[in-house]
């Protein structure tokens, strides 16, 4: 067990435990800048060389990595509006749509198909999600460093150097600005604005998975120029798109202090301000003040939720894990794409030309949100799903033929499509499993206003598509004319099925049951039964006796394989739970042991972070923190990026290569909060799968289904403390904790075998512990 648990200093309970809640953050004050030190802290004895191990930093608009390059301090510079948006001119949706697609599948010439839509998504290298700039300093005459640490409390990065010389930069939480400040030189530092290699010779090549050569954007020469602000770089890219790296600095009494700011326009975009125009307003703000007031907002972040478990390893990690939340989302901000503010800065295009992949990237990235308490961040997904609606309803009417809504399952920024494996780029119910994160997102905040306005349309617009598309089988049962799961079968024709894989159908089933539960919940009555209609209508998922849940009816899991599609239906949708009965625990303990028999040779690192959700939904605390260890140990680099290939050596996969994207590390964090609290089924659940050697495990402010904010202590296997807020007055069904000891509650309760019932009043406090605490 850790001596040392980190939780946020000044941290607002939500009801008063008799127990030390262990606040290990060591406050240093230098030059007016307070700095709180943690267990889960960044901390090196030197900076990466690297720029995917770099130390980032960010806001959710821009970000930065502080790496060294030549013997250089570098700052990579980003901002998450930064693309090249011209179209994919193959995507001529209005002919060549899914029935299309469906007639050359079966005439047995799907080559015509990968030709058109999956080629050139390799082959093209744009769109794209594109580099910003790097600012360099020249610390050649600084000599060695002698430490690197990112305070996680204050999201800020210090870098100290054996002569004494100290740097302190960090991105201002609510800011499109950067901030560096250098202490302690003798002169200023020299420094560079350095552009991207839009034109410049590297090696060349690459591909989607490592990145295409930035040249072929075929950019004009971007003109980096001293104004009287600093140094100014624009550069231009496709189709009047243009942005703007603007760096000023000053001299101190010993030192120097800057600040950085990245800007960008497109003809059809709001005007927005410049960086002349942000870093004039920032001239009244000096670094200090500047750090109080981002460090009051990470402060406030901090507050909304932590948790104690006596695995260094997987606390660290998940502390980790939500300040990389912190720093990449924000309600007014794009979404988390595949490296949200920390684009490759290498010469190449970022892996996966760093876009928006709705096959589950999109998907994971948001699920620590709701149980971490962070939907004043999540809401920012929602948000640009719905700003793009119409550009996603047209997409489905052109490619689908209906009126209803999809999404396609890679797009740019602005939501258009990008091609590449069909199946999952453009397949038919990528529209539903984004609405589950719209269900979500009202399930855990009870805000009826925006189920009115939002999830139902949203969701009834997905039934509406999948009603539309769907056939009947020979036993006059519904099905898709064609159907994928996720990526078995890679893009070949056999990754089309002509039955119903159980991820569309799971997807669907789900859509119209939600449909129908959303429909009575707004006392739509002939709309829940028309929708209950379909749901009976499909037939349920594909069930092996002995190995679970199948790919399709014709076909089970029989090899190791990175995506857990075939498995939808029971994490995350819940239509199979071990709440169920007896029958659904036979599937899913079924399910994951072929998946436990079949081994992880083909795997990534999301691959391991799901397995722990999905084992902590199935009470298997031991094999959740296995799964976990194994991401946290072997799939992240020092500075905690996930890099999907195996880095530990010990062959956990045959995957060694190291392309960075987020959403396994935020699937991770989720994974460790579904082991510590559940309410997917409408009843609470506190540490559901805790390794039966955790005996001492806490958590504060942890939010349920039902918009229940629950703090709770087991000290020695057992539960001593439980406090709960209601933020809405719902009706709490909190699974007995204390077993059968003794213990009391400050509210009156029901009992129904081992539940207790709460009739709850908004912001109502109720606090549980046992008689003996």
């Amino acid at each position: 067990m850790s001596k040392h648990r980190f939780i946020p200093t000044k941290m607002k309970l939500v009801l008063t435990l008799s127990v030390a809640l262990f606040i290990v953050a060591c406050k240093t004050q230098n030059e007016g800048i307070l700095l709180e030190k943690s267990p889960s802290d960044l901390h090196f004895d030197a900076l990466p060389t690297v720029w995917d191990e770099g130390i980032p930093l960010g806001n959710g608009m821009v970000g930065a990595l502080i790496w060294q390059k030549d013997g250089k301090l570098r700052m990579s510079l980003d901002r998450a509006d930064l693309w090249d948006l011209r179209p994919m001119e193959n995507l001529k949706l209005d002919e060549y749509d899914y029935n299309w697609v469906y007639e050359q599948w079966k005439k047995d010439e799907y080559k015509t198909v990968q030709e058109r839509y999956d080629i050139p998504y390799d082959r093209l290298p744009a769109p794209s999600k594109i580099p910003g700039a790097a600012l360099e300093f020249d610390i050649a005459s600084l000599g060695e460093v002698a430490s690197v640490r990112l305070y996680l409390n204050n999201a800020i990065c210090e870098v100290k150097w054996k002569n004494g010389v100290r740097l302190l930069t960090f991105v201002d939480a609510k800011n499109p600005v950067g901030r560096f400040r250098f202490e302690g030189l003798k002169e200023p530092l020299n420094y560079q604005l350095i552009p991207p290699a839009y034109n410049k010779a590297n090696d060349g090549g690459g591909d989607p998975v490592t990145g295409q050569d930035l040249r072929r954007l075929e950019y004009p020469m971007g003109e980096v120029v001293q104004n009287e602000n600093g140094r100014l770089y624009e550069q231009e890219g496709w189709g009047g798109f243009k942005y703007q790296v603007q760096v000023s600095n000053t001299s101190t009494d010993n030192g120097m202090a800057g600040a950085w700011s990245i800007s960008s326009s497109f003809p059809d975009w709001d005007k927005s301000a410049t960086t002349k125009e942000i870093l004039d307003k920032e001239k009244n703000s000096d670094f200090n003040s500047a750090f109080t007031a981002h460090s009051t907002w990470w402060e406030a972040f901090w507050e909304k939720s932590s948790l104690q478990v006596p695995d260094s390893i997987l606390q660290k990690q998940w502390y980790l894990e939500q300040y990389k939340f912190g720093s990449a989302a924000r309600a007014d901000a794009p979404p988390i794409s595949l490296q949200s503010v920390w684009t490759a800065d290498n010469g190449k295009l970022p892996p996966w030309k760093g876009d928006f992949h709705h096959d589950l990237n999109t998907q994971l990235s948001y699920w620590p949100a709701y149980s971490g308490n962070h939907l004043d961040l999540e809401i920012g997904f929602l948000n640009w799903l719905w700003k793009n609606r119409e550009t996603f309803k047209k997409y489905t009417k052109s490619y689908y033929k209906n009126e209803g809504l999809n999404v396609p399952g890679v797009t740019t920024m602005t939501g258009e499509p990008m091609g590449g494996w069909i199946q999952y780029a453009m397949g038919p119910t990528v529209g539903a499993w984004l609405g589950q994160h719209f269900y979500l997102h009202w399930r855990y905040s009870m805000d009826r206003d925006f189920l009115v306005e939002k999830a139902y349309p949203w969701i009834s617009d997905v039934a509406k598509h999948l009603e539309s598309i769907m056939g009947k089988d020979k036993n006059g049962r519904y099905k898709l004319p064609i159907s994928a799961s996720p990526e078995f079968h890679d893009n070949s024709r056999e990754a089309w099925f002509g039955n119903t894989t159980n991820f569309d159908l799971a997807l669907i089933r789900w859509t119209f049951g939600t449909a129908a539960e959303l429909a009575t919940e707004l006392e739509k009555s002939a709309e829940a039964r028309h929708w209950s209609n379909r749901l009976e209508q499909w037939p349920d998922l594909a069930v092996d006796e002995k190995m679970g849940l199948m790919i399709s009816p014709d076909e089970a899991v029989t090899e190791s394989h990175r995506h857990h599609s075939h498995q939808l239906g029971y994490h995350p949708l819940g239509l199979v739970d071990y709440s169920n009965g007896k029958e659904d625990r036979k599937i899913i303990d079924n399910t994951l042991a072929r998946l436990d028999s079949l081994g992880s040779s083909q795997w990534v690192g999301y691959s391991f972070s799901w397995l722990g959700n999905m084992k902590a939904r199935a009470m298997d605390g031991e094999g959740a923190a296995e799964a976990l260890k194994i991401f946290a140990t072997s799939f992240c680099l020092p500075n905690s990026f996930h890099v999907n290939g195996d880095q530990s050596g010990k062959g956990y996969s045959e995957f060694t290569y190291r392309p960075f994207t987020l959403e396994g590390n935020f699937a991770f964090a989720s994974g460790l909060q579904e082991m510590l609290i559940q309410s997917h089924t409408g009843t609470v659940l506190l540490f559901p799968a805790v390794p039966k050697d955790w005996g001492d495990v806490s958590f504060n402010q942890l939010r349920t289904e039902g918009a229940f904010l629950v703090s709770a202590k087991m000290e020695k296997g057992r539960v001593i403390h439980v406090g709960i807020v209601s933020e809405k007055g719902e009706l709490l069904k909190l699974r007995n904790p204390f077993k059968k000891n003794a213990f009391s509650s400050s509210k009156k309760y029901q009992k129904d075998g081992d539940l207790l019932l709460f009739e709850t009043t908004p912001g109502e406090t109720i606090t549980l512990k046992t008689d003996r605490s």
